[in-house]
């Protein structure tokens, strides 16, 4: 998130001439684990106070397995606990997460059968598929990399990513989700997978990105991201249907 969201903003300036600043507070965490992620959920609210005092437009909590392992629909409270304590700040800012926005953006281009990719162990990507199908979208396949460090994630290498899309289950499926992490990179990859395979391919960061501008009024313009950032993903999903 911190690499992949400051770089697709710079991408979308270039292309409309908006400006665009970043500011982010994180809550720590080591491993992966389901333990660790709700400690440092329970942490959301002091992060967003800090991130707020700098008069945001929008604020986005950028991990998604933290608010998953909560169960299905957890989004909703995790959105409207930081909603309130930037407006107990004195700078209320439009609000998304990267679990809402994964689920609300498959929602919005009619994506009802997903294959994913994902970093985590496999107890947690079943979590992950336990989310997203509560949110009414099947998971055909997932396949978990297995990786529990959470810097060990931030620095695996998107290249491989084709070559393991490839290996996923695809028959029936509407989208990909090439990762299911905002800490593991996978722009690199997007456009790739998304031209090889003939299938939208979502991340959970340009799934975020996405629910910014649209909070922000900006229509996206992003190259290089897929489809859903270039906006034409609906095409593609009315292609496949």
């Amino acid at each position: 998130m911190e690499t992949e969201l400051p770089e697709l903003f710079r991408r979308q300036s270039e292309a409309t001439g908006h400006s665009y600043t970043f500011h982010s507070a994180r809550a720590t965490l080591k491993n992966v684990t389901r333990e660790e992620l709700l400690a440092m959920a329970a942490k959301a609210a002091d992060c967003a106070t800090a991130v707020s005092d700098a008069d945001v437009d929008v604020i986005a909590y950028a991990c998604l397995v933290a608010v998953m392992a909560q169960g299905p629909g957890a989004h909703d409270s995790a959105e409207a606990i930081i909603a309130r304590a930037a407006e107990e700040n004195g700078h209320p800012a439009e609000v998304t997460s990267s679990a809402g926005a994964l689920v609300r953006t498959l929602a919005d281009l009619g994506v009802r059968r997903v294959a994913m990719v994902t970093p985590y162990m496999k107890p947690l990507t079943k979590l992950v598929s336990e989310y997203i199908e509560g949110a009414g979208i099947e998971v055909l396949d997932a396949v978990s990399l297995e990786v529990a460090d959470n810097l060990a994630v931030g620095c695996l290498n998107p290249d491989n990513l084709p070559g393991i899309a490839r290996d996923l289950k695809l028959e029936g499926a509407e989208a990909i989700i090439l990762s299911a992490c905002v800490q593991m990179p996978s722009l690199r990859a997007v456009e790739t997978v998304e031209k090889e395979l003939g299938l939208p391919v979502i991340t959970a960061a340009t799934a975020t990105t996405y629910e910014i501008l649209k909070a922000l009024g900006h229509q996206p313009a992003i190259t290089g991201a897929g489809s859903l950032l270039a906006g034409t993903a609906t095409t593609l999903v009315g292609l496949r249907s």
